[in-house]
Formats: structure tokens, sequence, C-alpha cells
């Protein structure tokens, strides 16, 4: 009734070893997030759409983190590493949907900034608090609709071959390759809604991105524009390495063999983008390390 999932190594020394590092980069990731939670809540200078869009990211990448590498990091050091089906289905669930949101949320902050840097007499019209909020339900919306429509999707199947899942997480691309039914229907549907919305949140964030640098090289060369290209082009890199290895695992035939490869790349889109979200947006972020010094000096 249940799975076994992978670990990258069996050598006990080497478990520990990655045990160790996940729950580095998790301890890291959540002291990053929830500092910027707590500094953008408290501050009442940061209440901006900027900022509120900032919260809610952070929140969300908390939680996305919190589903795969807690569970991962006691695989790794126990004998025992098998998850239930009613485990699996909540992890598949919960990976797809913050995924989308994840995807959704950037998309609306490249937005944001767009508003903000090419049409700043229109931001504070267009950029209402009502209109933040009903933005971030209606990515929360469509998260929880396209997750649960590809988890039942999934495990319709019947999966006979295995019961080893290749992977350090349920996902949806190894549980197809342990179906003795016809997955086409699957990874073309997988296929087109991908490309659909990962491809159409990455357009809208590179198109936001080109008006943005060539709105910015207008201004005098300076602090102003050195800070755009700062905040900028590390946003469009971890945007890019999170969809390139989403793609690679997601898109590729199930009748491809797993390797530890697939394990490898599913890190970059698991764990590097909540690790590095609260750097690039926050912690280089003059404003956020000012409201975090008025907040330690109130504290001490």
């Amino acid at each position: 009734m249940g799975f076994l999932l992978m670990r990258f190594s069996d050598v006990w020394e080497l478990r520990v070893l990655h045990a160790v590092s996940f729950f580095l980069m998790y301890l890291m990731t959540l002291i990053g997030n929830f500092l910027i939670v707590i500094v953008t809540t408290l501050d009442k200078s940061l209440h901006t759409p900027m900022y509120f869009f900032l919260r809610n990211l952070s929140i969300l990448d908390a939680c996305y983190i919190s589903v795969t590498v807690p569970n991962s990091c006691v695989n790794f050091l126990l004998d025992s590493n098998a998850i239930s089906k009613l485990g699996c289905v909540a992890q598949v669930f919960l990976v797809v949907f913050f995924v989308c949101v994840e995807l959704l949320f950037l998309t609306i902050m490249a937005h944001d900034r767009y508003m903000a840097i090419c049409q700043p007499l229109h931001y504070s019209v267009i950029m209402k608090p009502r209109v933040c909020v009903q933005m971030t339900l209606a990515s929360i919306l469509s998260g929880l609709l396209y997750s649960g429509f590809h988890t039942s999707y999934t495990f319709r199947l019947p999966f006979c071959h295995s019961k080893i899942i290749h992977q350090f997480f349920c996902d949806i691309p190894s549980l197809l390759k342990l179906s003795c039914s016809n997955t086409f229907s699957n990874e073309m549907i997988i296929l087109a809604s991908s490309l659909g919305i990962g491809g159409g949140c990455f357009i809208f964030i590179i198109k936001s991105y080109i008006h943005i640098f060539s709105t910015v090289l207008k201004f005098p060369s300076g602090a102003d524009r050195t800070k755009a290209f700062s905040t900028c082009i590390p946003h469009i890199l971890v945007v890019s390495i999170f969809l390139s290895s989403g793609f690679y695992v997601y898109l590729r035939p199930s009748a491809v063999s797993a390797t530890i490869q697939d394990m490898v790349l599913s890190i970059f889109y698991s764990i590097i983008p909540p690790l590095f979200n609260p750097i690039i947006y926050s912690l280089r972020n003059q404003q956020i390390k000012c409201a975090i010094k008025k907040i330690m000096q109130k504290l001490f």
C-alpha cells in the first residue's frame, strides 16, 4: 500500500553528510524566510505591494521546503525509507501546488517591479491593496485546481512494476515510471500544462525585465542602475534554474530510466529557490536591512 523512497547513497557516512547538508539548507531557508515575514509585518514602512508579495513568497517558500526536506533527512538517517500511499499523495499534491503558486508569485512580483519602474505614475492606482489580495487568492486557487487535477489523474493509475520511487520525495515523473498501464495521456497533459503555465510565466517575466532594463538604462549611471541590475539579474537566474531543472525532470518520457542525475536536478527546483529567494529579494535590500536594525534595537 506504500512506496520506498531512494537515498543518494547507502554508505552510512554519506547518508549522515547528506542529512546534515539538507538540514542546514532547511534551517537557513526557514531563518531567512521567517525573518522577512517578521520584518515586513512589524515595520509599517514596508506595508507596500512589493513587500506584501515578498511576505507571501517567504511564507510559501518555508512551507514548500518543509514538504520534502524534513522527511528526506529522516529517511537518510533511518533504515526505513518507506512512505505510505496517503503520504505520497499528500506530498505530490503539495509539491505541485507550491511549485505552481511559486511560479505565479514570481510572475506577479516581476509585474509589480515593471509597474513601479516603468509606469510609476499609474503604480498606486493599479497596484491597490485590494488588487494585490485578489491576485494572491487567484494564484492560490489556481494552484489548488492545478495540483488537484494532476494528483488525481496520476493516482488513478495502477502501480505494479515496482514500489521503489527513484527520488528522495514523491513526484509525478517517478510515479509514472512505476505504472503498468499506458501513461501517454498523463505525459501529454503534463507537457501541455507545463509549457503553457511555466513557459507563459517565464515569457511574461522575461518581457517585464526587458522593459525594466530598457527603462533603467535611461537612468544616469549610478546607484539606482546598479541596484536594479543587481536585483533583476539574480532573479532571472533563479527563475531560469527553477524552470529548466523542473522541465528536464517533468518533461522527460517515463520510458527513460531514472538516474541519480534526476535526484540532483530535483534539488534545483525543490530546495534552491526557497533558499536563495530571501537573499535575492530581501537580505540585500537596504530597506529590509534598516528595518531589521530597528527591530533589533527595540528588542535589545
